[in-house]
């Protein structure tokens, strides 16, 4: 299963929010690479942040980050492993 460009960039800014705190969110300034912009807006658009630039994570988004972290903690033990 091929992961788009647009994927990828949705995942990094989603990697940036803490999993352990719902009440910490991110800001992407204006001065942001575009495609960060773009993937931030995307996530918005899909109801897992609260602002177009940022904000916190909706209750969706809380539920898809701490997929994402369970996915990175095992792919990082086993790169650890395999290393």
């Amino acid at each position: 299963m091929p992961l788009s460009k647009d994927v990828l960039d949705e995942i990094r800014v989603l990697t940036q929010f803490n999993p352990a705190s719902a009440l910490e969110g991110i800001k992407v300034h204006h001065t942001a690479e575009a495609s960060t912009i773009a993937a931030t807006q995307r996530l918005y658009e899909k109801e897992l942040i609260t602002l177009p630039d940022g904000g916190y994570l909706t209750n969706s988004g809380v539920e898809v980050i701490r997929h994402l972290d369970s996915l990175l903690t095992v792919l990082q033990c086993k790169e650890a492993v395999a290393s």
